[in-house]
């Protein structure tokens, strides 16, 4: 998949396209659902599938003090959307001085002028443009002036999506409620990983760098992984959770982990933490590298304990029970994402 972050970056000759403009936080099973769809499509009609997104959120520009939490980083953002089959991806730097933009400009100068857009696919609420002043009926009529199509897609529910996952799945929500980022929020807050990995198609992830915390977690003889402040990835609701560590680089390792999000009430802590304790390693370095926290399920909520010994006692029934539910009944662990470990 190409990335383009730049209208210079894009091939002069590029095109035709088939061309879908998003946010695409989390790329959760709807946008999934809906991408994959529009790459069958473009490959039928031997045109190219592109999604336009933005960095950062619009949110955070306009309303930096309420813009809800970002699911996804960028790179995430991308891994994630490169899976679905896109050719390419074209990250605009979102300013206050591109949003000045009329609806006219934007669908002229980036969907028309450089990508030659053949169809373009929006949802019946979708807004673009100066003020959001640009409206579905804005670009049916600037598809008509330019040539492009314009197809419309419904939210994508459980029921309908092209990738429903299991049974369970499809009835996790008796009122069919649609695939959404909002709705995944909801549950990261209430620290459901495992229901949010249904709606996400895949456990939830936190990215960031490996930094020196108070090597605590070395003198109880468990070290950890401490995730700098500037992680990208929403951060569920305090608690101690199974999942994954994965590193992004050399052999790009994935390795069973305990993770725990919260303040060490034990130690009297006030800054909250995401540190991962890799099972049975105590012969890491990660300091400076980039990993990847993949959430499995939520053992327990964030505890503060009498004393050191009781808190040793717990740390250890909790690394046990990482152990059982990242083990398959065969005896294999499960790597990120479910997939078998190497």
């Amino acid at each position: 998949m190409q990335v383009w972050r730049e209208l210079s970056d894009v091939p002069a000759d590029f095109g035709p396209s088939v061309v879908t403009i998003g946010n695409f936080d989390g790329v959760h099973r709807g946008h999934v659902s809906v991408l994959r769809r529009m790459c069958a499509d473009a490959a039928t009609v031997g045109a190219q599938s592109v999604a336009v997104t933005f960095s950062p959120h619009p949110q955070q520009v306009h309303r930096p003090d309420t813009a809800p939490p970002l699911l996804t980083g960028d790179a995430d953002r991308l891994e994630l959307l490169e899976q679905t089959g896109l050719d390419a991806v074209l990250l605009l730097e979102y300013t206050l001085e591109f949003a000045r933009q009329t609806p006219e400009d934007f669908v002229r100068r980036y969907l028309v002028d450089v990508l030659r857009a053949r169809t373009v696919v929006v949802g019946r609420d979708v807004r673009f443009g100066w003020n959001n002043s640009g409206d579905l009926s804005t670009m049916v009529a600037l598809g008509r002036e330019h040539g492009f199509d314009v197809e419309v897609i419904d939210d994508v529910t459980p029921a309908e999506s092209a990738d429903p996952g299991s049974a369970e799945d499809r009835a996790a929500d008796p009122l069919r409620r649609r695939w959404s980022s909002t709705w995944v929020r909801e549950l990261l807050d209430a620290g459901d990983v495992v229901q949010a990995a249904r709606v996400l198609g895949r456990p939830h992830r936190i990215r960031g760098v490996v930094v020196h915390g108070d090597a605590r977690g070395r003198e109880l003889g468990y070290p950890t992984a401490n995730l700098a402040a500037d992680a990208t990835g929403m951060v569920p609701a305090d608690g101690v959770y199974a999942g994954w560590l994965r590193r992004t680089s050399g052999a790009g390792d994935v390795l069973p982990a305990a993770v725990s999000i919260g303040t060490n009430p034990t130690f009297d802590g006030v800054e909250r933490r995401v540190e991962a304790y890799v099972l049975d390693r105590t012969d890491l370095d990660l300091y400076d590298e980039v990993v990847v926290l993949e959430l499995v399920e939520r053992l327990r909520p964030t505890l503060r304990f009498d004393s050191v010994d009781e808190l040793l006692v717990r740390m250890g029934e909790d690394v046990e029970r990482v152990r059982e539910i990242l083990v398959t009944p065969a005896g294999t662990t499960t790597g990120a994402g479910g997939a078998p470990a190497a």
